[in-house]
């Protein structure tokens, strides 16, 4: 206070219901407040090689060989979480204990456990890259941070098969076989935006994915991941769906695109969700992003019977353990099947 003498401000905190929450989870929910007052105050310096150095010679130096995704992602996590909180540290002060302290700021602000995952990927990336130049002798021991406990799993909004069905014989063309197409291939709406006629192998009834279009900058890009780069069968009924599209509705483009806009450049994606959106109010069916489409895929491999390891390789995921914890909502036939032969030797039913 101005006349010296110190006064306390009682601030609160509301963790849930006394009729929802027991004292145990009342603790464990105020645990990340506690821990961002409790932990080592985030120390800044002016002196030596701090981090918003080090994020300018990676912005120089490093940003330009990267995917454009990726860097925009990144830069996302430095502006809005990382900059503010750590930009003036040292190098050297950015240790495990006060990567710790941001943790817990971050969990206090409300962000979930995978976008505070999310943020480290991209604080890891940078301390590596320092580490590589010699500007500190380690980067902090993640397997060693406290994390947040996952919420409330929410699940994927997905269309069903019958869903899909109506969609594709509600649209007009390029759309009706761009749906068809993203549905039974799974595939990411950049992918199947970054197509080429080439790329479609009807002799041994393969779809070959090698690019994809970014979004915001409408230009092809490498696809995700390594895994993401793959040939995924063309069923008999999508090849010869494909080559009535070619020889009726297909227009020829310098770029050899398969699905483009009447100027022959790539469709932009902000268009084609938009023309979703309209297509589902015309249907009365729930609204939904494109990637509901690659859900449907996923989800109705599994509930009929395909293995995790099978829809991995045609989701692309780098391994089976994404496709199972994305996908845990799904109860499969095998599953079914199981859980019915237990409750009969149960209930003897």
């Amino acid at each position: 206070m101005p006349d010296g003498t110190l006064h306390r401000a009682r601030r609160t905190v509301v963790l849930g219901t006394v009729k929802h929450m027991v004292k145990l989870e009342a603790i464990q929910a105020f645990q990340p407040y506690l821990d961002a007052v409790n932990l080592t105050a985030l120390p800044r310096t002016h002196t030596g090689r701090n981090l918003a150095g080090l994020v300018a010679e990676w912005e120089s130096s490093v940003a330009p060989t990267l995917k454009q995704t990726t860097v925009r992602a990144a830069r996302s996590h430095l502006r809005t979480h990382i900059l503010p909180a750590l930009g003036e540290m040292s190098l050297p002060s950015i240790n495990t204990r006060n990567v710790q302290a941001f943790v817990s700021e971050l969990t206090a602000k409300g962000l979930s456990r995978k976008s505070i995952e999310n943020v480290l990927q991209t604080l890891g990336g940078l301390l590596k890259k320092a580490k590589a130049w010699k500007y500190i002798p380690e980067v902090f021991d993640r397997a060693a941070l406290s994390m947040p406990r996952e919420g409330e799993k929410k699940e994927e909004r997905f269309f069903t098969a019958e869903q899909v069905r109506r969609i594709v014989e509600a649209s007009e063309e390029p759309y009706s076989t761009l749906w068809a197409l993203i549905s039974i291939t799974g595939c990411r709406a950049g992918e199947i935006l970054g197509l080429k006629t080439t790329d479609l192998d009807f002799e041994k009834h393969l779809i070959r994915i090698r690019r994809t279009l970014d979004h915001a900058t409408r230009t092809m890009q490498t696809p995700k991941s390594k895994s993401s780069s793959a040939d995924l069968p063309m069923p008999e009924v999508l090849a010869k769906r494909l080559r009535a599209f070619l020889a009726s509705h297909w227009r020829e483009n310098d770029a050899d695109l398969l699905f483009c806009n009447s100027k022959g450049k790539p469709m932009q994606r902000d268009k084609v969700a938009y023309k979703l959106q309209d297509t589902l109010r015309g249907l009365g069916i729930e609204k939904a992003a494109l990637h509901a489409f690659r859900h449907m895929a996923a989800s109705e491999l599994l509930e009929h019977g395909a293995s995790p390891s099978v829809v991995q390789r045609q989701m692309r995921h780098r391994d089976s353990r994404i496709t199972l914890q994305k996908y845990s909502h799904v109860i499969g036939d095998a599953q079914r099947r199981a859980v019915d032969s237990l409750a009969g030797r149960v209930l003897g039913a």
